[in-house]
């Protein structure tokens, strides 16, 4: 199905998990960002003061950092904390995150987004299961292209997503960054 053709309710997803910290809310420009370094290279993280919006990895084709946008402002004091999490979480101290996140989507995509951060630490889900969860059982593609573009990759999970027959399926920072990602968590 078209993931225009989706009908575009507001309802909450039926999955059974809280939300981190205090679920999702808009972006208050201006943007800010930092770098840090990671097992699975340099991330990026941006956000406004207080809530985080992305967490970019570079390039899988060329393993280039993103372009940062005219406008954005060097900052890394609003992502201490989301730099502790993402620390602790790679030195597998971490299974939870915690943090404000204002990733900016469209409502079919924030609503995936939140739900991918219902599968918990460790497991996997297809598209179609996460699709029935979203109360939509024809639209596992509608779920891809969402999941393709989760901005807060790592913290709002969309390496937990997987093929219906248990293959790895694409993944935005690359096969290998999902593979270290899901053999961390295991």
């Amino acid at each position: 199905m078209d993931q225009t053709a989706l009908p575009m309710d507001f309802e909450e997803p039926r999955v059974p998990h809280r939300l981190p910290g205090k679920g999702f809310r808009e972006p208050a420009p201006p943007f800010r960002f930092t770098t840090m370094d990671s097992p699975v290279g340099e991330l990026t993280l941006f956000g406004d003061a207080t809530a985080l919006s992305g967490v970019w990895t570079r390039s899988k084709r060329d393993d280039e950092p993103r372009p940062i946008p005219e406008g954005w402002t060097e900052d890394p004091s609003p992502f201490a904390e989301a730099e502790r999490q993402l620390t602790a979480y790679f030195a597998g101290e971490l299974r939870e995150f915690d943090l404000e996140l204002a990733p900016v989507g469209t409502a079919w995509q924030r609503r995936v987004w939140t739900a991918l951060t219902t599968i918990p630490y460790g497991e996997t889900v297809s598209y179609g299961r996460l699709a029935q969860e979203l109360g939509r059982p024809t639209a596992s593609r509608a779920v891809g292209m969402a999941n393709g573009r989760n901005p807060i990759s790592i913290i709002v999970p969309c390496h937990r997503v997987i093929g219906a027959d248990g293959t790895l399926t694409g993944y935005a920072g690359g096969l290998d960054r999902k593979r270290f990602l899901l053999a961390l968590e295991s």
